[in-house]
């Protein structure tokens, strides 16, 4: 694995650091008026969600880690777990559900799901940016309300709330964002 220095560290990087996996989540690059500059980095632990905050001086030498990633198609959920499949090798994974956290409604049958993996071990499950929903119940449209900003609640099929403009009805299909769990168009 390559080292590299604490300077380098960059958001989104993957690092090996007191014998764990830790994902930089936040670095701010620090130069104070007396001392050698440093990188303030806020990591979060692959394996247990734990979060730490670190420094690292330009000198300090740091393991960074590629993890592979790999399309699985979801199967289904049995006690918790999500069973995934590869579909070259057909090989099933379990992860725990919780690992898609506030985002696992959005989980249908048979949608490719990206795994990381670290070696032969699954890390981190990730959805498509995009995916379709039904909206089962909403307010209905009132006439000549044109307001550029006005957004009504709506319950998807899933049990998800979202804001969506006043000209989508009920029983529609719409496509909502999973990272920011927003309305983003009409299916």
């Amino acid at each position: 694995m390559p080292k590299i220095n604490g300077n380098e560290i960059r958001a989104g990087n993957v690092l090996e650091h007191n014998g764990g996996l830790w994902a930089a989540v936040k670095v701010d690059h620090v130069k104070p008026g007396k001392g050698g500059a440093f990188a303030q980095v806020e990591m979060k632990n692959l394996r247990n969600g734990s979060k730490l905050n670190e420094r690292f001086r330009s000198a300090d030498k740091v393991e960074r880690v590629r993890l592979e990633q790999k399309d699985q198609q979801f199967l289904y959920e049995s006690d918790g777990m999500l069973v995934f499949m590869d579909q070259q090798s057909f090989d099933q994974i379990e992860l725990p559900a919780d690992i898609l956290g506030d985002r696992r409604p959005f989980l249908q049958d048979g949608m490719i799901v990206q795994i990381e993996y670290y070696e032969s071990e699954a890390l981190n499950a990730t959805l498509p940016q995009k995916v379709t929903c039904t909206i089962v119940e909403t307010e209905p449209v009132v006439k000549g309300q044109t307001a550029a900003n006005s957004f009504k609640p709506a319950v998807l099929d899933n049990g998800v709330r979202v804001m969506v403009p006043p000209f989508v009805g009920q029983d529609e299909a719409i496509v909502v964002n999973t990272e920011t769990m927003e309305y983003s168009e009409r299916a």
